[in-house]
């Protein structure tokens, strides 16, 4: 992994607002305070049943990885696990006593309206998952899931789910077609259609999701959102995984990320949008297992990307071309005596040469405290070689990947 400083850089560059830690690692903790990135931390599925037979043990964790952080750092969910009931079939008699010893310590600390806590699912638990209208979780597991569902409702908090087009894809024996896994348009006789509410689906990630709806709503849970903790596709496999492609995945993350943005939602729940992360940012060269299991990454570990994701059209999204192609901008919202105090270090002891900003001189037009906190900036930070802190000016500035010369 790169090293925190690195990571949150990259973050910045990328406009990441959100980003999703399998762990609660202290270096990258420290890292994001004050950033206003909203972090979901994860307990791993190793220390489960540690925190899951131990009420002083999960208020340990709590008190060392989230209250030792908090508010600095915003915190915003924690994940008990990933994928227990699949991955940790033994743990997860105790996976509901330590989400709920989590929840007890965020109570004790006042923290348990500001933080959410939950477990991801994957979605390969929910059977007959077509037509979505009839879907229904393994039974196998309602001993585990109707407590989970129930303390979800009585928290307010949401189902995390980790949801794979490429695999349904990949099992479906031809069933599913590659361009219903990747969100391409299909022509309507190619659309997937629900037989019992004829409602017509376009991609299999909003199948996965109406039917992790239905699956709950089988066991009278109608309430709770779900998120998607993960989704993704690889760009590289080895031979018997021949789509697993730049190409492929490059449209798959660029699709989903359109069709989040849009917030059309899903056929079931039109409008409501599914917040999702993407797995994951960096490929993975050390990961065990087929070739495709190295490569589920936006970027490689220096930084550069994996891609470009083509997202023309998305407003304020940006593609992640980030070969030095980054600038320091003055934030439209700063309190404009704090710009100005920036701005007269900047161009003092920041020693930046801000003759270009006097009246008649190149730079002077527009002549507000913005533009020309922003020449200003832009100069230091790339002058110090473009490190995050060469950006922050007491948090009036941001790192963008638009020019914003004119």
């Amino acid at each position: 992994m790169p090293h925190p400083t690195q990571v949150v850089a990259l973050l910045k560059a990328q406009r990441i607002q959100h980003v999703r830690l399998y762990n609660a690692d202290q270096g990258m903790l420290v890292a994001l305070a004050k950033t206003g990135i909203r972090v979901m931390v994860s307990i791993p599925n190793e220390e489960l049943l540690g925190i899951g037979q131990s009420n002083s043990t999960a208020a340990n964790w709590v008190s060392q990885n989230i209250v030792a952080h908090y508010p600095a750092t915003n915190i915003t969910s924690i994940s008990v696990g990933s994928d227990v009931l699949t991955t940790l079939p033994n743990a997860a008699p105790v996976l509901v006593n330590a989400i709920k010893f989590v929840h007890s310590a965020l109570v004790a600390s006042h923290l348990d309206k500001k933080i959410k806590v939950s477990s991801p699912i994957s979605s390969s638990i929910i059977l007959d998952s077509f037509p979505p209208s009839q879907a229904f979780f393994n039974r196998s597991w309602n001993p585990v899931l109707v407590p989970l569902l129930k303390f979800l409702q009585s928290t307010d908090s949401f189902l995390m789910l980790n949801a794979y087009p490429y695999y349904d894809y990949r099992q479906s024996n031809g069933a599913i077609s590659l361009d219903y896994a990747l969100f391409k348009p299909l022509a309507p006789n190619k659309e997937a259609v629900d037989a019992n509410t004829l409602v017509h689906y376009t991609n299999v990630f909003d199948a996965i999701v109406d039917a992790t709806y239905s699956a709950m709503a089988f066991l009278n849970f109608t309430n709770i959102p779900v998120i998607v903790t993960e989704t993704g596709w690889p760009s590289k496999g080895d031979s018997n995984e021949p789509d697993a492609t730049l190409e492929n995945a490059n449209t798959y993350n660029s699709n989903l990320i359109r069709h989040v943005m849009n917030k059309t939602g899903t056929p079931k729940n039109p409008g409501v949008a599914v917040s999702t992360y993407i797995y994951e940012l960096y490929n993975e060269d050390m990961k065990p297992g087929p070739l495709s299991e190295k490569h589920w990454g936006l970027f490689e570990a220096n930084g550069d990307p994996v891609y470009i994701l083509r997202l023309t059209g998305s407003g304020s999204l940006l593609s992640n071309d980030t070969t030095n192609q980054t600038y320091c901008t003055a934030k439209d919202d700063a309190d404009p005596k704090m710009l100005q105090a920036a701005l007269d270090w900047a161009c003092g002891p920041g020693k930046v040469d801000c003759s270009p900003l006097l009246q008649g001189k190149p730079c002077y037009e527009p002549d507000n405290v913005i533009a020309h906190a922003t020449y200003a900036f832009n100069t230091y930070y790339h002058r110090m070689g473009k490190t995050s802190e060469a950006c922050d000016f007491n948090g009036v500035a941001d790192i963008t990947t638009t020019d914003p010369s004119n």
